[in-house]
């Protein structure tokens, strides 16, 4: 089989301006590209740095996308972000107005906690275990 991975993702938004600063001001992450591709469409893709994969940000076009903004998922966490440093970016990112669902905790797999983005998406922020 042919080398195969997961390069971008997308993520249903109400407005890419407001998704844009969430994500880049918020979040920290790179604006890797904002293209116009027509007079109400955006081609706006956004990545944590170092990142191998992005988020395609697509503003809800229909009322069965809009009703999915915020609910990717049913409920569930939808997106997992590792970092080297749980404590440091869990205060760092409460500073800056993200909701954290409780406290991070251990897990056999590393530290963990739950946010929620700017429409209510649940994430996971993950320091896995070191594998030394």
């Amino acid at each position: 089989m042919a080398s195969q991975k997961i390069v971008q993702v997308t993520l249903v938004v109400r407005d890419y301006d407001e998704a844009i600063r969430f994500y880049t001001e918020i979040l920290g992450f790179i604006l890797l590209e904002d293209t116009q591709m027509s007079d109400s469409k955006r081609w706006i893709r956004v990545a944590p740095r170092n990142s191998s994969c992005s988020l395609l940000l697509a503003r809800a076009a229909t009322e069965e996308q809009f009703g999915s903004v915020g609910n990717q998922t049913g409920g569930r966490v939808f997106l997992f972000l590792h970092t080297d440093d749980l404590w440091h970016d869990f205060v760092e990112l409460q500073s800056r107005g993200v909701n954290f669902i409780g406290e991070p905790r251990a897990e056999a797999y590393g530290l963990v906690v739950v946010f929620t983005d700017l429409y209510g998406n649940k994430w996971d922020l993950v320091e896995p275990k070191s594998s030394a």
